[in-house]
């Protein structure tokens, strides 16, 4: 087992790169499947859920080598339309193959996939979706089965009853092949919706309207190679900005787009905490001042729900008391016990957390429970007194490059340590 130690009241300070987006390039590496020859793909962040999306690749034939933060697939070796029950169980994103497997083969099988347990997120808006274009689903054994008959789907009107993002992608992708045109109404808005309807049409696709709230598709009869390169990490970006306010820090972010983060910095504005545009980045200084504020999370353009653990972590330390509404995820509240662990004063009642800000948290030892989780608590172990210990790191990893390397550029005292249990097995 590995954890982070981190001796916390340090501002930080200096420079911070936000790597490629976790959550845009998971859909990309899928739509490579789609292509006809080697896709080049920029900017891959070494992330353990990208390290599984490419193991999904391979074990379905792909050729794919990553140098670097350059990956290369090579769509035209795709020998199987099966993930294995190991490999879906490991992450969740890797149920976008559903949707390119489908439309390139006409079949695709693949079990329930598992993920962070932070709530609810059926395949029911996927295949609703895809049986509306045709496709005939039978759900067995834990296995999804998808048939599109005749070979290929066919174009349709789809209206989901939420704005899924994973829906959306995997629907998106589904879609370019499919004969004729498909209209997605109350689509998924977020950047990475865009990005992927702009790595698809490099590669040939007629995608349009990513970035609302209806995408229209005209199916086309295949797809070329292309080279893209990925997107700065929106949420990456928010959580340093979140650990520059919370140790009253002073840093630059590179490579971030702050128009991807509207809600985000708004809100850290609203809490008094100072964010500049510069050349080449985004300026973040906290204060000894922060405020208390209320926060909604949102589908995109609102706040995001993986933002929450780590706004509430700072609102542990706010002045006066805040109350986050969570309409997202059901069980994203996990964090609290372990920020109660460290001092902090808040009450859950179902969705609704009530935060009292208190002057200071206090180190101890906590676990981390999923990825933003596990984000928040290093957030607030770089604000708290004394000393913090993060359990199962292995979290952070799925989502956050060098996530300790970074924060030890910014002068934080953060070490990864490996604990040896009692059999010795590491």
């Amino acid at each position: 087992m590995e954890k982070y130690i981190i001796m916390g009241g340090i501002p930080l300070s200096g420079s911070v790169k936000i790597s490629g987006a976790k959550n845009a390039v998971l859909p990309i590496l899928a739509a490579s499947l789609l292509s006809s020859g080697v896709t080049t793909i920029n900017d891959v962040p070494r992330l353990k859920d990208v390290q599984v999306m490419k193991e999904v690749l391979e074990f379905l034939g792909c050729s794919v080598e990553w140098s670097g933060t350059t990956m290369k697939i090579d769509g035209s070796k795709v020998s199987s339309i099966e993930v294995s029950d190991f490999l879906m169980r490991k992450m969740r994103a890797s149920n976008l193959v559903m949707g390119p497997l489908l439309t390139k083969f006409g079949m695709a099988k693949l079990s329930f996939p598992g993920g962070c347990a932070i709530g609810s997120r059926p395949m029911d808006l996927h295949l609703k979706g895809l049986a509306t274009m045709g496709a005939k689903i039978e759900e067995r054994f834990g296995f999804i089965e998808a048939v599109a008959p005749g070979g290929r789907l066919e174009g349709s009107e789809i209206c989901l009853d939420f704005p899924s993002v994973g829906a959306t992608e995997n629907l998106m992708m589904a879609a370019v092949l499919a004969k004729g045109k498909t209209v997605i109404s109350n689509a998924a808005k977020e950047p990475e919706i865009v990005e992927l309807q702009n790595f698809l049409n490099k590669m040939g696709a007629k995608i349009s309207g990513a970035g609302t709230d209806v995408i229209t598709v005209i199916g086309v009869d295949g797809l070329s190679s292309t080279e893209h390169t990925v997107i700065p990490d929106r949420i990456e970006a928010g959580t340093f900005m979140t650990a520059a306010a919370i140790t009253k820090g002073n840093i630059k972010i590179l490579n971030a787009n702050i128009r991807h983060m509207e809600a985000v910095v708004a809100k850290l504005r609203e809490m008094g905490v100072k964010i500049i545009e510069e050349a080449g980045g985004i300026r973040v200084i906290g204060t000894d001042n922060i405020k208390a504020v209320d926060v909604k999370t949102m589908p995109y353009p609102g706040f995001p729900t993986d933002m929450q653990p780590q706004i509430m972590a700072l609102l542990a330390v706010a002045h006066g008391t805040s109350i986050i509404s969570e309409n997202i995820f059901e069980n994203r509240f996990k964090h609290v016990d372990e920020l109660r662990r460290m001092g902090a004063d808040i009450k859950v009642e179902g969705r609704i957390a009530v935060i009292k800000g208190k002057r200071s948290l206090s180190g101890t030892f906590v676990n981390a429970s999923d990825l933003r989780a596990g984000a928040a608590l290093a957030i607030a172990g770089l604000g708290a007194e004394d000393a913090t210990i993060v359990d199962s790191i292995y979290h952070i990893d799925r989502g956050y490059e060098n996530f300790e390397q970074k924060l030890r550029g910014l002068g934080a005292k953060i070490i990864r340590v490996t604990e040896t249990n009692r059999t010795g097995i590491k």
